[in-house]
């Protein structure tokens, strides 16, 4: 795994950055508006918005009306490697607890 995709679970990590990503999933919003639905104070949100960049989950970008406000929405493919990481690990187990269950048949 890359050191990218560490960032990205790191981020991910933390319940409120989760309900973070709901919210962007459901439309981009700023984060004052985002702070108010989490209940956290502007340095707060701020710090929760950094991580999720860095983790390369959230972009952000400006209105063309207002410069100074900043709109944060999700990343497209931000999560394509996380997904083929659960389906392999899924695999895996798939493949594991099956052969399991034939050794405790077979011992039967």
């Amino acid at each position: 795994m890359s050191a990218a995709f560490d960032r990205m679970l790191s981020a991910i990590a933390d319940p409120k950055r989760r309900r973070v990503i709901e919210l962007l999933g459901e439309r981009p919003r700023s984060a004052g508006e985002l702070a108010g639905a989490l209940g956290l104070a502007p340095p707060a949100m701020s710090r929760h918005l950094r991580a999720l960049k860095e983790g390369g989950l959230v972009e952000d970008g400006h209105p063309h009306f207002d410069a100074r406000v900043r709109i944060y929405s999700l990343k497209d493919g931000a999560t394509d490697e996380l997904k083929r990481w659960l389906a392999a690990t899924e695999a895996l187990w798939t493949h594991q607890l099956a052969a399991f269950k034939r050794h405790l048949e077979d011992d039967e």
